[in-house]
Order: structure tokens, then sequence, then C-alpha cells
């Protein structure tokens, strides 16, 4: 992924895509940082029983792939001012995770990003993201 220069002008149509990989351990290093021991994150047989199929990743590490996404791309985590979504589809460990953004708007001293974020299935496992930037 290119970042973007902090002096450089920021315009509609302005992109960036990063693949994030779900690896096997992710789950417990965010329960680790986060206290989020849940057993549906942490324990597959535990996510079976409860139908899900497995562990599933913490949607507010889903999240944070995007907050990461976003801020190398502008080249500062400061200038991510707003940033929300809903949990569409679950994230499991072993997935790859596709994160779009493309500006959509300026106006004064903010960008507004349409961001997608999609499994290697092209599920969308983030929707009604909204985010901004400040420029």
């Amino acid at each position: 992924m290119k970042t973007m220069d902090s002096h450089k002008t920021i315009s509609v149509g302005d992109s960036f895509k990063v693949n994030q990989e779900v690896d096997k351990y992710r789950a417990i290093y965010y329960a680790g940082a986060s206290g989020d021991f849940n057993p549906i994150h942490i324990d597959p047989e535990f996510g079976k029983m409860v139908g899900l199929g497995g562990a599933i990743l913490q949607g507010l590490c889903t999240l944070g792939f995007t907050a990461d996404a976003i801020t190398t791309w502008v080249s500062d985590p400061g200038r991510l001012k707003k940033l929300k979504c809903r949990f569409a589809s679950p994230v499991r460990m072993g997935d790859t995770l596709t994160i779009e953004g493309t500006v959509s708007e300026v106006q004064q001293s903010r960008a507004k990003l349409t961001v997608t974020v999609k499994n290697q299935d092209g599920i969308e496992v983030l929707t009604k993201v909204q985010a901004e930037i400040e420029i």
C-alpha cells in the first residue's frame, strides 16, 4: 500500500487497498490486549457448540485493521477523525480481508471515505462504514 505524503492534496477519487491476513492466533493476541476473552473468540469448540462453526475474530479487531489501513494511507493516526460501522459477518482465523477506501467527498478540512471490508469470498464483514480524515 502506498502511503499518502502528509503534504499532498487529497482529492475525490483518491484510493487505497490493503489485504490483511488473519493469522490463527490473532483472536488470542487481541483478547490479551483488549480483555475480550469471550469463548466465541478463543475456543473453537465453544464456537462450534453455539453454531458459529468455530472461533470468530473480535469485531473491534476487524475495525482496528480498518483504522490501521486508513491511518497508514494518510501517514498519521491523528488524522482519522471518525470511524464507525456495522459488524455484518463473522471473520475467522485464516481469512484474508480486503480493505478498500476511496475519497468520496472533500469539504473544508475533512475528507469522507467510502470504505469496504470483505473476506476472501467477497462477503462484506463490515458494512455502513463511515470514515472521515483531516486534510
